[in-house]
């Protein structure tokens, strides 16, 4: 056991590594040794929070924190860069599921101390947790009680909501918007429901008010994120990822933990900082976004002309040796193909012939922000070379060959000139002002999201179809 001391200076030391693994997580030199800083501020807060004054069962607790920590090195060990998007959704989810649980077991705890202190006062046995309710006066305990229904509202939501994205972003739900006959008045009934049960159980009501409330919540999260289409998925990650740090903060302040209030508050701030920039790049309205509220079209959409043109490595080598700039736009399946490093490989040989090579990053590219900026640091192309959509989306009217791998909306210009594209109003990456477009793709299917681009139809571009590091693997030996 260590002093309350020990555990609150470890708190503060974990706190600033957290900070600091947040701040470096911004420049990508940085960004190793970020995650560094992150690993070890939470080895920090397990210990000395395990270690602490009034924890005890140990006995349960080893064996339970040993095999988590198996279960999730295994898992990190095994899962692709393609499928980071998931298991981050899926991780949202842990953690609004332990928001409720630990939300109910405090309300239990209440209850069973206030029965206690009614007849016998405070005793040894109690845990820390019950010792701290037990000193409390009524309004504090009122603020305990508002405590645990925010935490088991949002974490239920968080709960459901990552769970639904986890399935959308794995093709196991389909990306299509779809909501029950009613739509958002389900979910604002549902709501209001929640305040009703809310109040009753601060009044006083049995514990099942929560489980019901919960049960409540759990329908908003699953409906929300259903009535959200594939495209803006990315989107909807970071905002989970906001309530999910809201759901922490919520129970560290319902266990009297700063720890988790101070981790729980740069999640959430953070998560929702990154979904406005993301809600910005996309021409999304930020209330939507929480109220789940996008992702549909607003008519029909407008007809395509014109015939998707294919072309031959050897045709597009001509092109690459007799350009002198190149920008190349990597999306999600540039990341299905694990063509990264045959695409380092062709930028390396581009730059070797004397050729402006530079990549386009768009803020949503992929499934999951920063997606395609770990894949390329990973395949070791050059930090300086990697571009944001800000920085060079002037420069295409200037630009001798743009191609594009595995990328659909981020590249799709009915986003200008489409108003009832799912997607009109997007700020997206302009290629089709390059003298000559490649596209490499599998084939002519509208990929995840399920919206026609029409640059794959205009005259300038060509369509280099089949798997994409076959594609590049093909045309790195053409390159002079």
């Amino acid at each position: 056991m260590l002093g309350q001391g020990f555990v609150s200076a470890a708190a503060i030391a974990a706190s600033v590594l957290f900070v600091l693994s947040l701040g470096g997580l911004s420049n990508q030199e940085k960004a190793k040794r970020a995650v560094w800083y992150g690993i070890v501020g939470m080895a920090l807060a397990v210990v000395f929070t395990a270690l602490g004054p009034g924890i005890g069962a140990y006995w349960l607790m080893l064996p339970m924190i040993i095999a988590g920590s198996v279960i999730g090195w295994r898992v990190a060990k095994r899962v692709a860069m393609t499928e980071m998007p998931q298991l981050v959704a899926a991780l949202h989810s842990f953690v609004g599921l332990a928001a409720v649980f630990v939300a109910w077991s405090a309300d239990l705890e209440r209850r069973r101390v206030l029965a206690v202190r009614a007849t016998e006062g405070v005793t040894e046995e109690f845990s820390a947790f019950a010792a701290l309710v037990a000193t409390k006066a009524p309004d504090e305990l009122t603020f305990l009680q508002l405590e645990v229904v925010f935490a088991i509202f949002i974490g239920a939501v968080t709960f459901t909501g990552s769970v639904i994205a986890f399935g959308k972003l794995a093709g196991k739900v389909d990306g299509k918007p779809k909501q029950l006959p009613g739509g958002h008045l389900l979910n604002a009934v549902a709501a209001g429901l929640c305040l009703l049960l809310a109040i009753a159980y601060v009044a006083g009501a049995g514990f099942w008010t929560l489980l019901i409330l919960a049960a409540l919540s759990f329908f908003i999260g699953y409906h929300l994120i259903m009535g959200i289409g594939g495209a803006d998925m990315p989107v909807v990650v970071s905002m989970l990822n906001s309530y999910s740090g809201w759901a922490a903060a919520a129970i560290g302040f319902t266990l009297s933990n700063d720890l988790l209030i101070v981790t729980g508050a740069l999640v959430g701030s953070s998560g929702a900082i990154l979904s406005y920039i993301m809600c910005k790049a996309m021409n999304r309205d930020f209330l939507s976004v929480i109220l789940g509220g996008f992702g549909g079209t607003s008519g029909p959409a407008a007809e395509i002309e014109g015939e998707q043109v294919a072309i031959d490595a050897g045709g597009v080598a001509a092109a690459l040796n007799n350009a002198d700039s190149v920008v190349i736009v990597p999306g999600y399946g540039m990341a299905v193909a694990q063509a990264q490093n045959a695409v380092s490989e062709l930028t390396r040989k581009l730059r070797a012939a004397g050729k402006e090579v530079r990549f386009a990053i768009h803020p949503v590219a992929g499934r999951l922000p920063g997606h395609m900026n770990v894949l390329l640091a990973e395949a070791k192309v050059p930090y300086d070379i990697v571009l944001e959509m800000d920085e060079i989306n002037d420069d295409f009217p200037n630009t001798d060959v743009a191609i594009v791998i595995g990328s659909n909306d981020i590249v799709n210009p009915a986003a200008q000139e489409d108003p009832n594209s799912p997607i009109a109003g997007m700020p997206v990456l302009e290629v089709w002002r390059s003298r000559v477009v490649f596209v490499c793709k599998r084939g002519q299917g509208t990929g995840y999201s399920g919206i026609e681009n029409p640059l794959f139809f205009k005259e300038n571009t060509r369509m280099l179809y089949g798997d994409a590091r076959d594609s590049i693997d093909t045309l790195i030996p053409l390159i002079e």
